[in-house]
């Protein structure tokens, strides 16, 4: 029997990852895609390509977290073995201008994904992404006994989701993991996070198409890992024998300013010549230090990480140059 898989969230970075995992180990795998007047499927185009002359094993279907209905009548088509809920509203500083869809759509979503799951009794396993943003202004190295300190409104829905995964769990017995998750980074991040749009900024520059680069909060502190790693986190969240939540985290820390002086020396570039400060992109409430304890994860999933953020970054300014090259006239 092939195991299906539905992921809310597919056309983002860590959904294009795990469908290249979940279709690495012969699964049949359905997203869920929002409709849009653009295409938002440009992390797909390899694996559509790829599979097509195998076999249709990646299905896409429109569909909302916003829409209880459509997210009931697609389980109810697909009944998956596994649901990996990855769709959200994910970007901090946006949450605080728009806290209403973030809660709508990132708090809200994960109930009315579960609550679907429960009408139609569905036996599958379910994992929630939860976000080391839950922690905000709890001092670190944070694990899953330290307290919520959300300090904005992404993680404060994303706070609101957990627990009430943790619910559905505790009260229907459904098999649920949340996996909180500290920053992970690729080349196929958005570039209005701020790591990608380091990276991006370094290869303009060094391709002479730009000169300077914008930042916020230099000193914040972040535990980034590599987020094709954090895939597999998730994944072996659902075959675990008991569904918990785990932290999954490299344990390390960096400062912002950090890796950007890492992204830039590693094109033969001086941030300091390069970087300005904006207040614009500062947070009314800044969240300063997250570092994560993913002990759990190390001993009863058997996951580490690999990639640390030196090696991060300069792989991720590696793809950002490569882009760069490739539109340049021949």
């Amino acid at each position: 029997m092939i195991k299906k898989a539905l992921i809310t969230g597919l056309t983002g970075q860590d959904g294009s990852y795990l469908a290249e995992l979940l279709l690495d180990k012969g699964y049949e795998v359905h997203g869920v895609v929002r409709r849009a007047s653009t295409s938002n499927v440009g992390r797909l185009v390899h694996l559509n390509a790829a599979l097509e002359a195998v076999e249709p094993r990646l299905h896409l279907h429109y569909g909302d977290l916003t829409e209880g209905s459509r997210l009931t009548s697609l389980l109810h088509e697909i009944r998956p073995d596994e649901v990996y809920h990855l769709g959200a509203q994910t970007d901090v500083r946006a949450s605080f201008d728009q806290p209403e869809f973030t809660g709508d759509v990132t708090g809200m979503g994960t109930t009315r994904l579960l609550e679907a799951i429960r009408l139609i009794k569905l036996d599958c396993r379910f994992y929630q992404a939860s976000s080391s943003e839950m922690f905000g202004g709890s001092p670190p190295p944070q694990n899953e006994g330290t307290a919520f300190w959300p300090r904005s409104p992404y993680g404060a829905a994303k706070t609101y989701a957990y627990w009430v995964a943790r619910n559905y769990r505790e009260a229907h017995g459904m098999f649920i993991a949340n996996g909180i998750l500290f920053n992970h980074e690729s080349p196929r991040r958005g570039k209005t996070f701020v790591t990608r749009k380091i990276t991006h900024a370094v290869a303009q520059i060094k391709a002479g198409y730009d000169t300077k680069l914008y930042l916020g909060n230099l000193d914040a502190v972040r535990d980034w890992g590599y987020a094709k790693e954090y895939v597999e986190a998730m994944w072996l969240m659902l075959q675990a024998e008991k569904p918990s939540d785990y932290v999954i985290a490299t344990g390390t820390a960096y400062t912002v300013r950090e890796f950007a002086e890492q992204a830039f020396s590693h094109a033969g570039l001086d941030w300091r010549r390069h970087v300005r400060f904006d207040e614009r992109y500062l947070r009314p409430t800044e969240v300063d230090s997250l570092i994560g304890d993913a002990s759990k994860a190390a001993l009863e999933l058997g996951w580490v990480p690999k990639t640390l953020m030196p090696e991060l970054a300069s792989l991720m300014v590696e793809e950002d140059l490569k882009a760069v090259l490739a539109q340049r006239p021949q």
